[in-house]
């Protein structure tokens, strides 16, 4: 059928017009029957939103997708061009992508009219077949359906009376395709009155043509809720009009979180073969956007988008690499002193509320580190609150740690301290090693021993065992009584 040429040649081929609806309706059942992935790359969705959408395809519906921030609303739209024929036929120079056996401008009409089978046609790639229109509030009803061209009107000595002057806008120009508007709130009420007819009748009014263009699309809309009270709101006759709306959602588990994070991270081949990043840091990751989500000190309206921890792990990668490129070192771990260069990634992604204001975007990335700290924790090791936690009549399982520290001991761990620096520090406290090997399952490579070793200091730190000072360039853990009392210095070495 594509190598068809003219109107006479793709008659010949037994071709039937069919709406873009239809087209998307039998191609998804086809991928159905034949088990065959329909969102490639949407992880989390398979039970909750995925379902929801295929129904509104299968129903022939508009759609709004109605979510907070990172919720890979337009991702999904994008995706629906898959679902689209590969190639299909339009009347050569078209302007509104006619269908040779359905056109509907009057330059295709006129041009069948005039040259009949030997009109010519050209193919039509899905690919091409997708507009997107972000709302914003300077968009007017002659950018999304059209308005009178005067200069086309004074080029083809033509009056305001003949539709051939007018201008079509993005919508006419989607003509058998899919049409997406963006922050659907965002629009201007008048702006969203103009869209009532193409939703609910198929066609368009032009500065009063007496002019039906019957438009074949495939329309989604994506809204955030918040903008429904802080920027504008969609009005309820055209929501009346959007047949189906489906809610989206974050990650339910970290492990999905991760999973996304892994996938839509950019890094480079040299960075992943110069940094290793351990399962743990991965996890630790997640939990920041977790805890972002529930924390008192963010706008929970707002959301926090996936995207925190997808460029939080590219800059928890490239600050392990700049430590690395540094001290010369030709492979290094990502450790939790690198997630100092994460806070970046965290204060431009989250909306705070009165006391997160008070607090700081600074000092509220802090606290959402050391929960997410605190956290993975208490996960691998005893609660050094409960002198029970191990069992054994109530002896302290840190006794010895905690001694260490009591006697005087100060561990610097340096922000930019070469692989050698790091781990002589974290081997200099007495009976680190010995607890951590003690309380981790399975067997655990000697570079992620370093990373446990570091999580207990730092998880000590966060249940206020330790004293944890941040410095420019260094953090120093301490007794927290041993400066007020001037405690002996003890050997236990």
């Amino acid at each position: 059928m594509a190598q068809a040429k003219t109107l006479g040649e793709l008659k010949s081929t037994g071709y039937t017009p069919r709406s873009v609806k239809q087209e998307l309706r039998e191609n998804l059942i086809e991928r159905l029957r034949n088990k065959e992935e329909v969102f490639p790359g949407i992880i989390g969705f398979d039970d909750t939103v995925l379902p929801d959408i295929q129904r509104a395809i299968l129903s022939r519906h508009s759609v709004l997708l109605l979510g907070l921030r990172g919720q890979a609303k337009t991702r999904i739209a994008r995706l629906l061009v898959n679902l689209l024929d590969e190639y299909v036929p339009v009347v050569a120079g078209s302007e509104l992508n006619d269908d040779p056996l359905a056109p509907i401008s009057r330059s295709s009409v006129d041009l069948i009219r005039e040259q009949g089978d030997n009109t010519p046609i050209e193919w039509w790639h899905r690919s091409d077949r997708y507009v997107e229109k972000l709302a914003t509030p300077d968009v007017s009803v002659a950018d999304l359906i059209g308005d009178v061209d005067p200069i086309k009107a004074a080029t083809l000595k033509l009056t305001y009376a003949d539709e051939r002057v007018i201008h079509y806008g993005l919508v006419p120009r989607a003509h058998r395709g899919i049409f997406v508007i963006n922050e659907l709130p965002d629009l201007q009420a008048r702006i969203q009155v103009s869209l009532f007819n193409i939703l609910q009748e198929g066609d368009i009014q032009i500065r009063g043509f007496k002019l039906r263009l019957p438009l074949d699309i495939q329309f989604l809309f994506t809204a955030n809720p918040e903008d429904y009270t802080n920027r504008g709101s969609i009005i309820t006759p055209l929501k009346d009009r959007i047949e189906s709306q489906i809610l989206t959602h974050y990650p339910r588990t970290v492990d999905i979180a991760r999973s996304i994070t892994a996938q839509e991270a950019t890094l480079t081949e040299d960075q992943t073969e110069l940094v290793e990043v351990p399962e743990l840091l991965y996890i630790m990751l997640e939990q920041l956007s977790f805890a972002a989500r529930e924390s008192e000190y963010i706008d929970e309206k707002s959301g926090v988008s996936a995207r925190l921890s997808i460029t939080a792990l590219e800059n928890l990668v490239s600050t392990a690499e700049r430590r690395a490129l540094i001290n010369g070192d030709a492979h290094t771990v990502a450790r939790i002193t690198d997630f100092w260069g994460v806070v970046p990634a965290i204060t431009g992604k989250v909306e705070l509320v009165y006391e997160g204001e008070q607090e700081g975007a600074y000092g509220v990335a802090m606290k959402l580190l050391g929960q997410s700290i605190k956290t993975s924790f208490l996960e691998h090791f005893p609660d050094p609150t409960d002198v029970k936690a191990d069992g054994r009549g109530g002896s302290d399982p840190y006794g010895v740690i905690r001694a260490y520290f009591s006697g005087g001991h100060v561990v610097e761990l340096l922000t930019d301290g070469s692989n050698e620096a790091y781990r002589k520090a974290l081997d200099g406290v007495a009976g680190l090693r010995k607890f951590v090997r003690a309380h981790l399952e399975g067997e655990v490579s000697e570079t992620e021993l370093y990373l446990y070793m570091e999580l207990v200091l730092q998880g000590l730190a966060e249940m206020e065992v330790l004293n944890k000072e941040a410095l420019h360039n260094s953090l120093n853990f301490r007794d927290i009584l041993a400066d007020m009392f001037g405690s002996e210095d003890l050997d236990f070495n």
